[in-house]
């Protein structure tokens, strides 16, 4: 049997991460059975990466199936039709001698429609071949991300109902896989017993040897070019939704001598004028901070565990997140962790067992420290330009963002629910004066402060509840019966469009509405 495992890409990031993780246990669930796993994608450059994920998967062969067109539409410039016959003739190649009885397809964030050419082509196949399609959901175009609706349309996509039925496809060999609680409920009450819960896999491990944690150390120093400075880290590639300035601002609240690293940058076309604006502040205003620290192909950098033992205090200011891999990750390690509560994961981590003794719901600012009245008309205009790009059903849907519900009266708002632009008034202050403001609106934040100045952040306990839910075993486990799983009954048409239709709906309320993915530019 053939195991081929579908995505976009292999940059490093959280689906990635997955891959490498958990291949070998999938591996060993199936008990044999596979001899070959083939890793197909639009772009495969890190051959470090691709080394290691041959070195670890049990001995069983990896080919690396390399097909340019299988990557993000919106990073190609070939006609609709000119991609749609690239996919096809690669699938005529991948999966050549296919069938129910020697392969099956694990496919990574489809749901997130950046191809949705290769999405129809896929699931097509997988029905004629009749081999087993499981499309594996990270996160959802609809969710925060209608930038890409006209690109959709401009690939034939041009109707929700279109949308609803590539991405739910009614079809007998498809089955799909949610990575939280809150989604495979939606998906569940429409698409039954197709849908499982796999939530991702972290297990605690060994922490990183003496030896392994000060080469790490040392070769953040040399990129710093700071011996002895504190490293607070955001392990992550330079996204809008990662709501980067937020850690920053705490960082400089809480440790200012320290410097705040991101691990990844920016590696999409779509944020790089968000890392350019943050590159051009820190300097301007000699901010410590570090943005993509272990991008590049350099052969001796070390891994993000190594650099997460290596550094004083882990940071998640997400606005958004399917899973939040980094929670578990700070915890494994030991790291005191400083993280947003988000309410789509929180319940899942809370019946996991972890606590979190640094984290918070959002964190408050004085309005006197931007420009209120602009960043009022900002808003609105960005507002109303991402309310038009959206399908005209779905306008009335929308929910009046937090700020402008307030805009005539002045008050206390979520440094989250600013633009990037009000982000950097806030943080062009000097940090005691905006401390001084925004301390008393966020009582939490004294007691942290002071933790930090003595070393005494708190890490979170890794739980004994822990390995039934995110085992390698366990995740093996479940992911083995959602494959096996009978589902008798094929899903309509109808029954897509209702489960999308329930995701827009949740998804368009104020609470989940961000400036910061209304556009490019903010």
């Amino acid at each position: 049997m053939r195991l081929i495992i579908l995505h976009y890409h292999l940059r490093p990031g959280g689906i990635r991460r997955i891959i490498e993780v958990a291949t070998p246990y999938l591996l060993r669930e199936l008990a044999g059975a596979v001899q070959r796993v083939v890793l197909a994608t639009g772009e495969a450059q890190d051959r470090k990466w691709n080394a290691f994920f041959d070195s670890h998967v049990d001995g069983t062969p990896v080919e690396f199936f390399i097909e340019p067109s299988f990557g993000y539409l919106s990073e190609h410039r070939a006609t609709r039709a000119t991609l749609a016959r690239r996919i096809r003739t690669a699938f005529d190649r991948l999966m050549s001698g296919a069938n129910s009885t020697n392969a099956i397809v694990w496919a990574h964030n489809l749901g997130i429609a950046r191809n949705l050419l290769l999405t129809r082509e896929l699931v097509r196949v997988c029905e004629c071949r009749g081999i087993t399609l499981v499309a594996h959901h990270h996160d959802w175009w609809f969710d925060n991300r209608w930038l890409r609706w006209p690109e959709m349309q401009r690939f034939g996509v041009r109707t929700l109902d279109a949308a609803a039925s590539t991405v739910f496809p009614a079809a007998r060999h498809v089955r799909h896989c949610t990575i939280n609680q809150a989604d495979a409920r939606v998906l569940q009450k429409h698409l039954g017993r197709r849908v499982a819960w796999v939530p991702n896999l972290t297990e605690r491990g060994q922490p990183p040897e003496r030896r392994e944690a000060k080469r790490a150390q040392e070769w953040l120093q040399h990129k710093l070019r700071d011996h002895g400075a504190p490293v607070w880290i955001l392990p992550c590639r330079l996204l809008r939704r990662k709501n980067v300035a937020e850690a920053l601002l705490l960082k400089r609240w809480l440790r200012p001598e320290a410097w705040l690293v991101t691990t990844g940058g920016a590696s999409s076309a779509d944020e790089m004028a968000y890392a350019h604006k943050l590159e051009v502040a820190a300097h301007r205003h000699h901010w410590r901070l570090r943005l993509g620290v272990l991008a590049g192909d350099e052969a001796k950098k070390p891994s993000v565990p190594e650099l997460l033992g290596a550094s004083e205090c882990v940071m998640l200011t997400s606005i958004q997140e399917g899973f939040g891999l980094p929670y578990l990750e700070a915890a494994a390690a030991g790291r005191p962790l400083i993280a947003r509560a988000l309410p789509n994961i929180a319940p899942d981590l809370k019946r996991f067992g972890f606590e979190f003794p640094q984290s918070y719901g959002e964190l408050l600012v004085a309005p006197e420290l931007f420009d209120w009245n602009e960043e009022v008309r900002r808003q609105r205009r960005l507002f109303r330009a991402w309310k038009q790009r959206l399908p005209k059903a779905c306008r009335r849907l929308a929910a009046e963002p937090i700020l402008l519900r307030l805009a005539g009266k002045p008050g206390p708002i979520p440094f989250s629910r600013l633009t990037l632009t009000a982000q950097l008034e806030v943080m062009a202050l000097p940090a005691h004066e905006s401390w001084e403001r925004c301390a008393p609106l966020n009582p939490f934040l004294k007691a942290w402060r002071t933790r930090a100045a003595t070393g005494r952040l708190q890490p979170s306990e890794w739980p004994a509840s822990a390995q039934k839910w995110l085992s390698g075993a366990a995740y093996a486990r479940r992911w083995a019966e959602a494959v096996t799983r009978p589902c008798r009954e094929v899903p309509t048409a109808a029954q897509a469009i209702a489960a999308q239709r329930d995701f827009i709906e949740w998804k368009l309320q104020a609470e989940y509405l961000y400036p910061l993915l209304w556009a490019k530019e903010t």
